[in-house]
């Protein structure tokens, strides 16, 4: 299957009707290491919260509709730098509506979860990230097919019981930093 730009499915997010699940597998993203933000934290700043930015209104639009976004983050113990500015950057995205879980690696991969990234649409398309090496999203690969939507059901519904909300395994995390 072709993969097309991130960019080009930009429109589902906001074109979903009823959830649009994430699992997040990574250990960080380059697009969060480039970014202000992530360089603030990495001297110590706490990320300021961006109630307003694109992402978090569409999270609230949908919200408002009943439509739902979730994710589960896996992270190692302990976390990476990467992990760790995700969990502290979360609070923005939950306070617009979105639900976001954390899962260790250990337990991921002893339920046989994916290792690889998906947002997976109205549990009928998957939106599968390909990331290379250096963590930078390569493109998308838009997936259709039952069997593959059926796992990508099978993924979320085995992970979101066994994660814990993001903002309780941060406070876990910075309490031992």
């Amino acid at each position: 299957m072709p993969l097309v730009p991130f960019e080009e499915i930009t429109h589902l997010f906001a074109e979903f009707q009823h959830a649009a699940f994430r699992l997040e597998t990574r250990r960080g993203y380059t697009t969060d290491r480039e970014g202000e933000r992530y360089k603030a934290f990495m001297r110590g700043i706490d990320p300021p919260p961006v109630p307003d930015n694109p992402w978090n209104t569409n999270v609230r639009e949908k919200a408002a509709q009943g439509a739902r976004f979730s994710r589960v983050r896996i992270v190692d113990d302990p976390p990476t730098d990467g992990q760790r500015f995700l969990m502290a950057t979360a609070s923005s995205n939950v306070a617009a509506g979105e639900d976001i879980r954390v899962l260790s690696r250990v337990v991921a991969q002893s339920v046989g979860l994916p290792d690889y990234d998906f947002w997976l649409f109205d549990s009928r398309l998957v939106a599968r990230m390909h990331i290379d090496d250096t963590d930078t999203t390569i493109g998308v690969e838009l997936i259709e097919d039952p069997s593959a939507v059926l796992a990508a059901c099978r993924a979320r519904d085995t992970a979101w019981p066994l994660a814990t909300p993001s903002a309780a395994v941060w406070a876990q995390v910075r309490s031992s930093v």
